[in-house]
């Protein structure tokens, strides 16, 4: 049987949350992450490879229009569901992206989706959002992986961050779930993609963006990194 690639993966009910209250604590922390870089109430935002972005009526109220998309057709169908009667949120799959108006877009962000991404896709994605911004919006990449970040680092961080979430127990028994899991066979077969800082400031420059680090990551993990890619 033939491996399943990172988008077939999440095209499913995946065991990377520990339980609920794993699932809501990040998505807040995230909703919360993404409405502090909202530029104002009439901002129109993308939130690329958003999963089930839970608290997206949160982020919708603090602009004028919010576009979901990701890849998995499961959770697009979730959103849809969730979301279908908020005028201010529109779920996009990602070739309706290609159908935005180009110049449209005050803010896009990309959350926890370049490690799964090889260069090549990534190089054609940042073509088309920076199409997409218009002159003086922003592009948000966060949670990307620097190379001598390791899982051992990235459980550390969940446990640290069960501990103060209260799912310590959950997280733990998720963690050894995890290491039983198609995830970690897949992370081991295909690999995340890492980047520096320095590789990730030359590759939104070539793309045409004006690079910075943000002095925080989206999320628990702070061991990740987060970019800003500004348009000129």
């Amino acid at each position: 049987m033939p491996m399943m690639n990172w988008r077939e993966y999440w095209n499913q009910d995946t065991p990377i949350y520990s339980g609920e209250r794993h699932k809501l604590l990040h998505y807040k922390l995230v909703a919360n992450d993404i409405i502090g870089h909202i530029p104002s109430r009439d901002a129109i935002v993308l939130d690329y490879g958003c999963g089930e972005a839970l608290f997206a009526d949160q982020v919708a109220a603090k602009c004028a229009k919010l576009y979901l998309s990701d890849a998995a057709p499961l959770v697009c169908e979730r959103l849809q569901a969730k979301f279908s009667g908020n005028e201010r949120i529109a779920i996009l799959s990602p070739g309706e992206v290609s159908g935005l108006a180009d110049a449209s877009l005050d803010l896009i962000v990309v959350n926890s989706l370049l490690q799964y991404l090889s260069l090549d896709e990534l190089r054609g994605l940042l073509k088309l959002w920076r199409s997409k911004l218009k002159s003086g919006g922003k592009l948000v990449i966060a949670d990307v992986i620097p190379p001598d970040v390791s899982p051992v680092t990235d459980a550390k961080a969940l446990l640290s961050f069960a501990w103060h979430g209260g799912f310590l127990k959950s997280a733990a028994v998720g963690l050894a779930r995890t290491a039983f899991s198609d995830y970690r066979k897949i992370r081991e077969e295909i690999g995340l993609a890492q980047y520096s800082e320095d590789e990730m400031a030359d590759i939104l420059q070539d793309a045409g963006f004006t690079p910075t680090r943000a002095p925080r990551n989206f999320g628990h993990n702070q061991a990740r990194m987060t970019f800003i890619g500004q348009v000129a």
